[in-house]
């Protein structure tokens, strides 16, 4: 009952932290969505209608991120059981294996809301709604997991990088764990970074779910993808709305711990 418990509470407040983040930064996840998109950053809306596609992120935010607690959580205690998995000197692994488990679970919520919340960002002056309905009248309910392998990749990448540079970060040369506020210090730092080495893949992504039904960059090869945007923009178009991205992750992994912290705490 207890670990019942202690799941349900950790998906509430990571839902709430979640959503919270999301919609606080929401201006900058637009400005970054426009800066990779086909047809450049002011074609796309440059600064206006800065909260387009905001309903499609309020939907989907709270159940994606408790899909992702739930599931994180649930894995973390089976692999932690028993078996090799269990010794503590290989917990980041198991880390890592249920972070990325969570991560594509939650993304069978995310990618729907994404592709109309990035559809809207960057075409302004079509509403949420709309979006999602001219989604589903042209590809069906297919069109709306369009880049989700690409999601799913940017996740698992984004791990990969962020959970071994936190840990190198988190545990000081004594071997004593920091406090909270240098944790979120090292979370955020380390979060800056992953986010940068993983823009390419979150470039593939958008211009996939960007992309008109029936052309080659929305048939979802991410290496294709990839050699046309470095052919058209090269370093640039392959790193565009790093700056926004980083800063998202950073300030809302901050965010992120203190909504949770304190939803947690009033949950228990």
């Amino acid at each position: 009952l207890d670990n019942k418990r202690h799941v349900l509470v950790t998906s509430q407040a990571g839902g709430c932290a979640g959503m919270c983040v999301d919609l606080t930064l929401f201006p900058l996840d637009t400005i970054k969505t426009r800066l990779q998109s086909q047809q450049g950053f002011n074609k796309a809306g440059g600064f206006r209608g800065i909260y387009a596609g905001v309903p499609s992120a309020a939907v989907g935010s709270f159940p994606n991120a408790a899909a992702f607690f739930v599931t994180y959580e649930c894995t973390k205690s089976l692999l932690g059981a028993g078996g090799p998995l269990a010794a503590p000197h290989v917990a980041p692994v198991t880390h890592m294996l249920a972070a990325s488990l969570g991560e594509i679970v939650a993304c069978l919520i995310r990618v729907p809301t994404e592709v109309v919340k990035q559809r809207t960002q960057a075409s302004p002056s079509s509403t949420t709604y709309q979006m999602l309905l001219a989604t589903l009248r042209e590809e069906g309910v297919r069109g709306l997991y369009r880049g989700y392998r690409s999601t799913v990749l940017r996740e698992v990448g984004f791990i990969r990088t962020f959970f071994p540079l936190f840990l190198t970060l988190f545990l000081t040369p004594q071997g004593h764990t920091l406090y909270s506020w240098q944790a979120a210090v090292c979370g955020a730092f380390a979060g800056a970074v992953a986010a940068f080495v993983t823009t390419p893949l979150d470039v593939a992504k958008t211009r996939i779910m960007l992309a008109k039904a029936g052309t080659a960059t929305a048939s979802g090869n991410i290496p294709l993808v990839l050699y046309d945007v470095w052919k058209s923009r090269g370093l640039t178009g392959l790193f565009a709305g790093s700056i926004p991205r980083m800063t998202f992750i950073s300030v809302g992994g901050f965010i992120f711990l203190g909504t949770y912290e304190k939803v947690r705490r009033v949950l228990l």
